[in-house]
């Protein structure tokens, strides 16, 4: 059969990323990516090692990205993406740059990384006060806290679960429940760390709850790819992707008398969603994943391992499990 009137396939545009060995994610990150371009992932290799500060800089070392970088360069990326917060913070901001040059160079593509990425766009939507939620050790996220004050950032508050496996299967409530915990005080943005921590349908919740920009790590590392190519991603009432979004119900601050009122019908919506997820991890055996029963693998109902412990720290967990996960 003669198909040749079909005239295809279209044209295609390619963003390279570069992920972490245990990056399990990658369905989120193409629900920012428009039609008209497709992701080309590559992983490092993998390490027996848990996450930690010492995985951050095994999975970021210049040698690991060369390689990386080269094999996505068959493919001819128009950008790549080296997908790992940790691994990119872990350096400071002068080994991020470092890092962006390392991989330029071994494709001679241009190159950006998730943390660059977020500076990028803090700067973007004109926050300087930044309150943070990892999924991370104490040690992690100081190191994250520490990369953000060099960028010029004073984080206001933060919360964190003490992971070092399985980050991927934390629950959306778990993440409410941290940003909860974090923005206190004047804030103007929340940042949401890790590349393996899901958030996409997450975001427009918080930035109608909490009446502030709220930023992801997969969110800002394809925000900034895509602009990298004169592209942009594509994200429901995400007042990064969305300018017109900073000065509505997300960009308001909250008044002294309480919430201001809501008029558009879709964030009316969003908010309903968000009162239906307090009521979930407003119930006692529920508001920690640690307490969940197991589900019929042997894991928690919520996908977290009873070994995360129950302890509190500044966040819901104490970093009392081994295994790898980064992000």
């Amino acid at each position: 059969m003669d198909v040749s009137f079909l005239g295809g396939p279209r044209p295609q545009r390619g963003v390279g990323v570069v992920a972490p060995f245990d990056f399990a994610l990658d369905r989120e990150l193409w629900r920012w990516v428009p039609d008209e371009v497709s992701l080309h992932l590559t992983r490092t290799p993998f390490v027996p090692v848990e996450v930690s500060l010492d995985l951050a800089r095994l999975v970021s070392e210049h040698e690991t990205l060369h390689d990386a970088v080269q094999a996505l360069a068959a493919v001819a990326p128009e950008v790549v993406a080296y997908a790992c917060t940790s691994g990119s913070f872990v350096g400071g901001v002068a080994g991020e740059r470092a890092m962006c040059a390392a991989m330029s160079q071994a494709g001679e593509i241009p190159s950006l990384t998730t943390s660059g990425a977020l500076l990028e766009a803090l700067r973007e939507i004109g926050a300087r006060r930044i309150a943070v939620v990892t999924p991370y050790t104490q040690s992690v996220t100081d190191s994250l806290e520490e990369y953000l004050a060099e960028g010029g950032m004073t984080v206001t508050g933060r919360a964190y679960l003490g992971l070092t496996r399985h980050i991927w299967k934390v629950p959306y409530r778990d993440v409410v429940d941290m940003a909860r915990q974090a923005v206190v005080g004047a804030t103007d943005a929340l940042f949401i760390s890790c590349t393996n921590l899901p958030t996409y349908d997450v975001i427009p919740q918080l930035e109608a709850e909490l009446r502030m920009p709220v930023l992801s790590a997969n969110q800002v590392t394809m925000w900034a790819a895509l602009r990298a190519i004169g592209a942009q991603a594509v994200g429901p009432y995400q007042a990064l992707l969305d300018p017109a979004a900073r000065s509505g119900p997300a960009g308001m601050s909250v008044s002294p008398s309480g919430p201001l009122p809501v008029t558009d019908p879709v964030v009316e919506s969003m908010l309903g969603v968000v009162e239906a997820v307090e009521s979930v991890v407003d119930e006692p055996e529920a508001a920690l994943a640690g307490a969940a029963s197991p589900g019929p693998d042997g894991d928690p109902a919520d996908g977290l391992d009873p070994g995360f412990g129950t302890g509190l720290g500044e966040g819901p967990y104490l970093d009392d499990s081994g295994g790898p996960a980064v992000g």
